[in-house]
């Protein structure tokens, strides 16, 4: 059995490139990982089976991303042992926080270890699962680009903390990006350099290309963030294709007085630090 943690990660902006001729985009941005975290357990079981700890079904049953991911390892191992994993779930799901995402990193690192198949496999096989997978496999701080699966590690970013508030809606990540194909593919909300801890400056101003689409898909995101802003005094970005919202402060206890005033209604509310890591093993027997 191996239990341990999957980390949440922000789109510190986004930069979104034309659709390629392999149907994707080229993306360019700065990921963090939080310390918001899933909990993943895998052991070795008469049957496969992947479910929650209340015991309520995973989204997409044994075609859920993690069970992909430890399936994808096992055949590489040459294995035929079947796994039971077991998800206790605090990232929200369909927020741009790459929750599904880093289950699925985690679970790749877990089985890694339970088979015995090395990191270069872990790495290779990454991509193949999603365009966050290979950040969250790194974790941390990183700029990221390609299709999601350049990843330059970079000096833990510090000196802040994050508040971090989901409205009261679920976006596709496909349909937003859609929607900004069609929109002529503008760019996006932006935070000024000068409204940025000291860690984040020296590159200009943070951009999320995907904002505009987003809230043509679901305009109370908007109304959330200007009412986020007028409250806190203070810039509101939006994760990746969102719908999650979030601004900088000093440290936890500033954001998390920040989120007590979060009005009434958010699927999510909660103050973060940033994690130095995608995933940690915390029980292996």
């Amino acid at each position: 059995m191996i239990a341990g943690n999957a980390y949440a990660k922000v789109n510190l902006g986004l930069r979104v490139g034309s659709l390629g001729e392999d149907g994707f985009h080229q993306l360019a941005g700065i990921f963090q990982s939080v310390d918001i975290a899933d909990s993943l357990e895998i052991e070795a079981a008469e049957t496969d089976s992947i479910r929650t700890c209340s015991g309520a079904p995973v989204v997409d049953g044994l075609d859920n991303l993690a069970f992909k991911a430890v399936a994808a390892v096992r055949s590489r191992a040459g294995s035929a042992q079947p796994i039971a994993i077991t998800l206790d779930k605090s990232i929200p799901t369909a927020a741009g926080l790459g929750g599904g995402s880093a289950d699925a990193a985690a679970a790749l690192a877990f089985a890694g270890r339970y088979f015995g198949v090395d990191q270069a496999t872990l790495r290779e096989l990454a991509p193949t699962l999603g365009s966050d997978v290979p950040f969250c496999l790194v974790g941390g701080s990183a700029r990221v680009g390609g299709r999601g699966d350049r990843i330059e590690r970079l000096d833990p970013l510090m000196g802040f903390a994050l508040a971090i508030v989901v409205p009261p809606v679920e976006v596709s990540t496909p349909v937003v990006f859609g929607e900004w194909d069609q929109l002529g593919g503008p760019r996006g909300l932006a935070m000024a350099e000068k409204d940025l801890p000291p860690a984040l400056r020296g590159d200009g101003d943070l951009v999320n290309d995907l904002y505009p689409a987003t809230v043509a898909v679901a305009s109370i995101v908007d109304e959330w963030r200007t009412e986020l802003e007028g409250g806190w005094g203070r810039p509101v970005m939006m994760s990746g294709s969102g719908p999650s919202l979030y601004a900088f402060f000093l440290d936890r206890d500033e954001a998390a007085s920040a989120v007590v005033s979060v009005p009434v209604g958010s699927r999510f509310a909660e103050a973060c630090d940033p994690a130095s890591v995608g995933w940690t093993i915390t029980s292996s027997q």
